[in-house]
């Protein structure tokens, strides 16, 4: 038994001084404080000392980072970017594709599948090492190619297709069932079926990439869409007369929704509206993180599409193309941006994106769950990263 000690947990939702932290096998068996249980004889301890203990970082809209981009490289190249991840405090993702030739994505989805197959068993092909820290992939996000051609972004308008079970179920059939979030645009033709029959296999439906009005949304949200995509970007634009998808976005209760809080992709004041309106339980942080993250200025893929990187924003042909945000950045600018405290931002990045996307043991500490977790700073500057029970 490995027990570690540190000057305070937070699960996320409650706050422990002094904790003891009890890894058996990977597993967390208890968690305490050091006034209410006593260090066992037989046990390892490892004394964090003043650092702060918390769930590993869940990103579910991620392309990519250290010159890896999901959809295109091979599966012996994904270590790499797992172990980047980590750096940054995160120990589950979901890769996220982008439109591109129908044939490419599933393709692509075929890849990811095993990759998040044999992460589930502890390795990925031709990095078998049980002592190697990584970061694993735990479901696909479908970022297209149901998408608005209004608010499509840099997606490529020729792979942009309306959404039909069909293809929607060809492409689960790809994924060989790992398919757990889908951005959808919900004015397009075929869009509530779509959404309806994804609610209906339990995959995160959100609304996106979208010039949908305010009954469409709505309607969106009654056939099972429960959450929201890089709000206010690649959305009709919020008006006081016509108050479109964002309206529904931001008042809905039912709706959790996610930012990608970089300073560059929304105004620092307007990340700091986001989370007054969504609140401790429905904000939730995502990088969009393109292969570029943690590398220098330059050209980079983002599945079909090349972007450039210059001075830390990623563009194609003038417009914005995913980002080159870390998870652990993404904390601390919500700390700075909305004056929230460490323990709040954190749950925006751990248990409510976990909640969101129904991974009930993801994105907190508690019992038989997994030890994954990040060893903090004060000012959450990740100082370690663990993945079960492993890296201390």
């Amino acid at each position: 038994m490995i027990v570690v000690s540190a000057k305070r947990l937070f699960t996320p939702l409650e706050t422990i001084d002094d904790p003891l932290l009890f890894i058996d096998d990977g597993i967390i068996s208890a968690i305490s404080s050091r006034a209410h249980r006593a260090i066992p004889n037989n046990s390892t301890l490892v004394d964090l000392q003043n650092s702060v203990l918390a769930p590993g970082f869940l990103d579910i809209h991620l392309h990519g980072g250290a010159g890896i981009d999901v959809m295109r490289s091979a599966l012996s190249e994904l270590p790499r970017l797992n172990r980047f991840l980590t750096k940054h405090g995160v120990t589950a993702y979901f890769p996220t594709t982008v439109a591109a030739p129908l044939d490419q994505t599933c393709q692509a989805l075929s890849r990811l599948a095993e990759a998040i197959e044999l992460s589930g068993n502890g390795a990925l092909k031709n990095d078998l090492s049980k002592d190697n820290l990584q970061a694993k992939p735990v479901g696909i996000h479908l970022e297209g190619p149901f998408l608005s051609h209004k608010r499509r972004g840099v997606h490529p308008p020729e792979y942009l297709l309306e959404p039909t079970v069909k293809t929607f179920d060809h492409l689960c059939h790809a994924a060989r069932g790992h398919v757990r979030m889908m951005t959808i645009a919900p004015e397009l033709p075929g869009a509530l079926e779509v959404i309806a029959e994804a609610a209906r296999r339990n995959v995160l439906v959100s609304i996106g990439h979208s010039d949908a009005q305010l009954e469409a949304a709505q309607a969106a949200v009654q056939a099972g869409a429960r959450h929201a995509t890089h709000t206010f970007n690649a959305m009709r634009p919020l008006d006081h007369r016509d108050p479109g998808i964002l309206a529904e976005v931001l008042a809905e209760a039912q709706l959790s929704a996610d930012i990608i809080a970089d300073g560059i992709h929304v105004a620092p004041e307007v990340v700091k509206l986001f989370l007054q309106a969504k609140g401790l339980e429905r904000s939730v942080l995502i990088t969009d993180a393109t292969a570029a993250t943690g590398m220098p200025d330059g050209l980079y893929q983002l599945g079909p599409i090349q972007v450039e990187v210059k001075d830390g924003t990623c563009t194609m042909q003038g417009k914005l193309a995913g980002s080159v945000l870390t998870m652990d950045r993404a904390i601390r600018n919500a700390m700075a941006f909305a004056g929230w405290s460490l323990q709040d931002s954190l749950r925006a990045a751990t248990l409510n994106p976990a909640r969101a996307a129904g991974l009930t043991n993801h994105g907190k500490l508690a019992p038989g769950v997994a030890a994954d977790f990040v060893v903090l700073g004060p000012e959450g500057e990740v100082r370690n990263t663990i993945v079960r029970g492993r890296g201390l």
